[in-house]
């Protein structure tokens, strides 16, 4: 959520900052807004609604030239999305200037203070006093001032600030939040995610928790609320600014659709040792402490929760280990049976996902030893976990996760792979089977979306439906859950997934005449009991005057006679089907979102990344 930029250096803040925004819409806003130091004076636009309506005020109302700055693209949490609740905001002298992510939690105690002190705050946000605290405690050093503050503040925040009296300084602070610095040549840049400098500079310093940070042209100045110097961690960004452009395709959604296959390879590569043994490098957790687990436990949400769901499949057939997967905004309030034998493993796409952070420090101070995978360097939940394995996906800038959640699939694959190799539970040639078959994945995502314009038509067809439900057994069903996800996020429609065997216990009563119904259905192979009652499902359905989308694999003919629309996959092992299942369900919500006319890359209400509980 909101997207944080800040900027000194010699470039024009006005152009470098606006430019960093535009880079962060992603992650969902409603109202966005720009402040520049110039002269000794301090002034600020902003405006609700999108960057374009704070583009077309600046056009009317332009700041002066200078080359310090900072900006904002706000998701409302306290006050709704009005120009008045725009970031940034200001004291009563117009000295200080402030950005915020995240929530304050006593921020209603301190609005009294302030008022009773002859303060008068314009908005209804808990921005707003940070910007008041500031100009209180400000004698001279920008950065004590924050620190001074931030003792004082209860909650997860971001803060980035400016102050009209210390020019080509620009600090920041963090506390459960995300906030990265870029190093330049004589400029330095704060930011809520990467994107937003990488056309600048690919140097980047993490920040870590409860730190301020001082930033001039020539000087980063990192230390903790108390003043005390902090160690920081210096790191490069393997990705440059095209990574985040569009490349031709009309939605960031489509091109990372299409970037799937080499997502995949991506996430593979370097896993597999000289001997055919899977090397996790980053995993640093001792054999010794994986052989003594005697529990996996996964949080996660959203679209990393479904990942979690597959994984279970994975993990307790290949290591026989059991396994539970918590939704992680519900793990710590039901007091969760942790101990030093328990192993966790939190997913989380951006690495700042508040509930899937919150989670894994609970589960740390019960014992527990956790695994992070993520696809963002240095971000919070890697730092704070015992190791991580990184998916490579590059970034993803659709709200609506697609890449990341495939290599977050096989991310838990080789997790759980892994975990059979240390512990003996699988063969090495076992396991070197299972990789080979990883490594044909690409090839086969891609000959799925060689084959998706029958999909588009069908999607285009029924963009006038109200309700699409899914249907899927074993592996199937996460995929379900996932596909009527993505449908929800995408198109706004009533999407519901359901394990198939459950029909019979309410969900066909939703079914009448015309209803969609995806139906995931299982290979023939191995699983035959589960293909043939999925088959009668289908059936069942069908008779009840259901219109059936079957996704199948190639091959089975069972499922002709039952398929109002059939999508063929390619032929894979039963645990890895979600790899290409999940794939025309993808372009199926992106289609049917755009016929209805919707905003595929930033859906309404949603944000990217959910950095407050």
């Amino acid at each position: 959520m909101c997207g944080i930029v800040g900027y000194v250096g010699s470039q024009s803040a006005h152009d470098v900052v606006l430019a960093g925004l535009k880079r962060l819409e992603y992650r969902g806003y409603d109202s966005a807004g720009i402040a520049v130091l110039a002269d000794g004076s301090l002034a600020a636009v902003k405006k609700a609604g999108k960057l374009a309506n704070l583009e077309k005020a600046l056009v009317d109302r332009p700041l002066p030239a200078g080359s310090t700055g900072i900006g904002h693209t706000r998701w409302a949490t306290h006050g709704g999305p009005t120009d008045a609740n725009a970031h940034p905001h200001l004291d009563n002298a117009s000295k200080v200037a402030v950005v915020h992510n995240g929530i304050i939690e006593n921020f209603a105690d301190l609005r009294d203070e302030l008022s009773a002190r002859g303060h008068t705050l314009a908005s209804e946000t808990d921005t707003e006093v940070v910007a008041h605290l500031l100009a209180e405690e400000f004698t001279g050093d920008l950065a004590e001032a924050m620190r001074r503050v931030c003792r004082r503040l209860e909650g997860a925040f971001t803060l980035v600030a400016v102050h009209a009296d210390a020019p080509d300084v620009v600090v920041g602070a963090r506390r459960n939040s995300p906030l990265v610095v870029g190093v330049g040549e004589g400029e330095a840049f704060l930011a809520s995610d990467v994107a937003a400098f990488i056309a600048h500079t690919r140097s980047a310093i993490e920040l870590g928790q409860d730190q301020v940070v001082e930033l001039r042209p020539d000087a980063v100045v990192v230390t903790d609320f108390d003043g005390r110097p902090a160690d920081v961690r210096s790191y490069h960004i393997d990705w440059d600014a095209s990574a985040a452009e569009k490349g031709g395709y009309d939605y960031f959604m489509l091109k990372e659709i299409a970037e799937q296959p080499k997502a995949v390879a991506d996430t593979l590569l370097g896993r597999i040792g000289a001997e055919g043994q899977l090397t996790l490098d980053e995993l640093r957790i001792p054999a010794q402490v994986l052989r003594m687990v005697d529990k996996v436990v996964i949080v996660a949400c959203g679209t990393a929760f479904h990942a979690g769901l597959i994984a279970k499949y994975a993990i307790e057939h290949w290591t026989r280990i059991p396994c539970e997967v918590e939704l992680a905004s519900e793990f710590r309030y039901r007091d969760p049976i942790l101990d030093a034998r328990s192993l966790v493993i939190a997913i989380s796409q951006s690495g700042e996902t508040m509930d899937t952070l919150m989670a894994l420090r609970h589960a740390r101070e019960q014992g527990a030893t956790v695994l992070a995978i993520c696809n963002t360097n240095g971000s919070t939940i890697p730092r704070e976990s015992d190791a991580v394995l990184y998916t490579h996906a590059g970034p993803e800038v659709a709200v609506a996760s697609t890449k990341a959640f495939l290599t977050q699939l096989v991310a838990c694959y080789l997790v759980a792979l892994y975990l059979g190799q240390v512990r003996g539970t699988k063969w090495g040639d076992e396991i070197a089977a299972v990789v080979r078959e990883l490594g044909r994945i690409g090839e086969e995502v891609e000959r799925v979306l060689e084959t998706m314009e029958p999909v588009r038509e069908l999607a285009r067809s029924l963009a006038g439906q109200d309700t699409v439900l899914f249907l899927g057994r074993h592996v199937g069903y996460p995929v379900a859950l996932e596909g009527a996800l993505k449908l929800k996020e995408l198109a706004y429609m009533h999407a519901e997934g359901f394990a198939a065997g459950e029909l019979k216990h309410g969900p066909i009563a939703l079914i009448e005449d015309g209803v969609p119904v995806v139906v995931v259905v299982p290979s023939p192979r191995g699983r035959s009991v589960l293909h043939d009652k999925i088959v009668s499902n289908i059936q069942e359905i069908r008779a009840r005057g259901a219109r059936t989308i079957v996704i199948a694999e190639e091959g089975d003919e069972a499922v002709v006679p039952y398929a109002d629309h059939l999508v063929r996959v390619p032929v894979t092992p039963t645990l890895l089907q979600p790899l290409v299942a999940t794939v025309p369900l993808q372009v199926f919500a992106c289609e049917l979102a755009t016929a209805r006319g919707n905003e595929v890359d930033q859906p309404r209400n949603l944000a990217k990344s959910v950095t407050v509980e």
